[in-house]
């Protein structure tokens, strides 16, 4: 198995502005050091970023995939926040209607473009699903800023333990595993085909199977 690692990185918000200086729900918890919830994953509320409108959500994600209407990526992203959103709408017999159509289409994007991702997951804007196909993101949270690679898989590590799963932190390069209640740092780039089943801090570059600390970079 390779250790590649990934040198290209995707382009961000100039870091001077206010919105790219906001944390994400996982940074946030990554930084409070205190150990993580799973309520934010009861899929009971909408957990779209509260700091900006659904549909100005929806045009930051395209946007973030190159402005392509047949990405894969941009399709996967767009019917998970309306999963979220039309958990806001307070009439029962319309969110009823909205909910029969994002399990619908939601179940489309699994089959057309091999990306399974859960509104129950709170993922933070501007993350770039880089790839179509292999992609299973059961995660508790993603960070802001994240470039996620074809055969990424977020998950449990053991069936046993069914609830514990990864937070990955804001500006975060992944193509791999990350198997259970593990926090993945601001930063981090996490080679092809490694397996992360321990906390990787901010700015480390991690390879192999199982994955280890090959570099540190310059604090991000």
């Amino acid at each position: 198995m390779s250790d590649q690692i990934y040198s290209t990185t995707k382009d961000t918000c100039p870091a001077e502005t206010q919105e790219a200086q906001v944390k994400s729900q996982a940074q946030s918890d990554i930084d409070s050091g205190r150990p993580f919830s799973t309520e934010i994953n009861d899929g009971r509320k909408n957990r779209n970023p509260s700091d900006i409108n659904f549909w100005g959500l929806v045009k930051e994600d395209f946007q973030t995939h190159g402005s392509r209407y047949l990405s894969q990526g941009f399709w996967a992203l767009f019917w998970h926040r309306f999963g979220n959103w039309r958990m806001g709408i307070r009439i029962r017999p319309l969110r009823i209607l909205l909910t029969i159509i994002y399990r619908f289409l939601e179940k489309v994007v699994q089959w057309a473009c091999g990306m399974t991702i859960s509104y129950s997951v709170v993922v933070g804007r501007r993350v770039t699903l880089e790839h179509h196909s292999g992609i299973i993101l059961a995660a508790r949270a993603i960070g802001n800023d994240v470039l996620i690679r074809q055969n990424t898989t977020f998950g449990v590590a053991s069936v046993d333990a069914r609830h514990k799963l990864p937070t990955i932190g804001d500006n975060v390069d992944v193509g791999v595993a990350i198997l259970g209640d593990v926090s993945i740092g601001k930063g981090a780039k996490v080679g092809a085909n490694a397996v992360v089943v321990k906390d990787v801090p901010a700015s480390a570059i991690v390879g192999g199977v199982p994955a280890h600390i090959l570099k540190t970079q310059a604090n991000t």
